[in-house]
């Protein structure tokens, strides 16, 4: 019988806690000295603070068109050749474990078998653990009504809070006996020689690397617009921003499945924050904090990409609200982050994690004061200037210098956005979205909706988990979370 709890993670790593009174604290010092800066002179302090603003948007935009680039000329992922793959002797396979958090799927039990059926990799050699949870007794029925494989066993989550994919993966963890271990979603198609790839990678990697990425993308790309960008999307993300990281040595924000880890070392670090909605992405960071690396690796699982709109805002707000619980965590302490990190790492973290949100949470802001202040200067152009009028045209062209750098700096960082997106199209190929590409700014517009969202919910509800329905390709019918 499991115990209601595990042994997770310490409370200076948990996202239990959303802010700290430390960090409040510094925010509201932050704030004070803001405003006698103001109250000192409004037009060098909003100056200084929007440059300071600038110079993080951009240096975030960069460092990710910087380590695209670098992944773009190299392809540092490791790379497993067919003739490594055909000298293994099966016998000598270490047994590996797998994890499938089901919640609310009863009607893709069946898949999951034929994806368990699909990896080459010997049966009796697989630890495989169906994790459901307590009161989702309808999915329960549907596991017991299959012939499950002798290597399977369902694992029922006892009630509790919070109820989260993590919460359910560090009672798999707590039950693992495979050597190393991965977590697939139900509608996970992962390469069938995936886990192979993954064992000898492991045997030629430093014993520092703890953890390897597999590639993520999408098996429904064509389905509509918005399964076309979140393809891209993908596309840039793990088939360049993330080998890119590899190659700087840079901590890697995992992505939510497809991670293949050393299980002695999971269990070493507490497995996930069950209390984190980006437990994969804090994990990354968390890992390379405890002195290990993660390496992303040449193989590939298909997804099915979201293709309904309020559907795909619940799930990138989750995203994104765990990317700011994930930067929040850690920076409670900076000094010693940093300490731990080192400077290089400790910049990567935060121009990829806090860079990421606060670039999505900055853009509509920054694109509203920039019409604002092209609008307003339009109209003071025509007006009969009284001496009221006069004193506001000649504030606002006081700092028209101030806005024209900003028009700059967003106008740049699109461009940077849509040539990302090109150069994802040519590394798979994926031509027919060439058009998409170049529309990717007002993607991204959507996705500083749901950022906002995420946001916001972070204040209300932090550790609430908003369930991702899949299934929604006629083609391919399943779900998760």
């Amino acid at each position: 019988m499991l115990s209601k709890t595990v042994k997770g993670i310490g409370d200076h790593y948990s996202a239990r806690r959303v802010i700290t009174k430390w960090q409040i604290a510094r925010i509201a010092f932050y704030i004070s000295a803001f405003t006698v800066f103001v109250l000192w002179d409004y037009k060098i302090a909003f100056t200084v603070l929007n440059f300071s603003v600038c110079g993080f948007y951009g240096a975030a935009v960069g460092f990710r068109l910087l380590s695209a680039f670098i992944a773009f000329f190299n392809k540092p992922e490791i790379q497993i050749t067919q003739e490594q793959l055909a000298a293994i002797n099966d016998n000598s396979l270490p047994l590996y474990t797998v994890l499938i958090p089901l919640y609310k799927e009863a009607n893709i039990t069946d898949k999951i078998m034929g994806m368990i059926d699909t990896l080459d990799y010997p049966k009796d050699r697989l630890d495989v653990k169906i994790l459901l949870e307590e009161e989702d007794k309808e999915t329960q029925e549907a596991c017991a009504s299959v012939d499950l494989p002798s290597c399977c066993e369902v694992i029922v989550i006892p009630d509790g809070q919070p109820r989260t994919k993590p919460r359910a993966c560090n009672y798999g963890l707590e039950c693992a006996r495979g050597k190393y271990l991965v977590i697939f979603d139900a509608e996970d198609r992962p390469d069938p020689d995936q886990l192979k790839k993954a064992v000898i990678a492991f045997s030629i990697v430093p014993d520092t690397t703890a953890c390897l990425q597999a590639k993520l993308n999408y098996y429904n790309p064509d389905q509509n617009f918005l399964t076309r960008f979140f393809t891209l999307e993908y596309t840039a993300w793990f088939d360049l921003f993330l080998p890119g990281l590899h190659r700087m040595g840079l901590p890697i924000p995992l992505g939510g499945t497809s991670n293949h880890f050393h299980t002695d070392i999971l269990k070493q670090l507490g497995g996930w924050d069950a209390f984190n909605v980006a437990e994969d992405c804090d994990l990354g960071i968390r890992l390379t904090n405890a002195g290990h690396n993660t390496k992303v690796i040449d193989s590939t699982t298909w997804e099915e990409a979201n293709s309904r709109l309020w559907n795909w805002v619940r799930q990138r707000s989750r995203w994104v609200k765990g990317y700011i619980q994930t930067h929040l965590v850690h920076t409670r302490s900076p000094l010693k982050t940093f300490t731990n990190l080192g400077a290089k790492n400790f910049a990567g973290f935060f121009l990829s994690v806090g860079g990421l949100a606060g670039v999505l949470l900055l853009n509509p802001l920054y694109w509203l004061i920039l019409t604002l202040w092209g609008c307003l200067q339009w109209k003071l152009i025509y007006f009969d200037y009284t001496d009221e009028t006069e004193q506001y045209y000649t504030v606002w062209s006081q700092l028209s210098w101030v806005f024209f750098v900003l028009a700059i700096l967003l106008f740049a960082s699109n461009f940077a956005l849509i040539l990302l997106n090109i150069l994802a199209c040519q590394r798979r190929r994926l031509w027919r979205l060439l058009p998409y590409a170049i529309l990717a700014p007002l993607y991204w517009g959507l996705i500083s909706l749901a950022a906002w969202k995420g946001a916001l919910q972070l204040i209300r509800k932090p550790h609430y988990w908003e369930k991702t329905e899949h299934g929604l390709d006629s083609t391919h019918n399943s779900s998760s979370r």
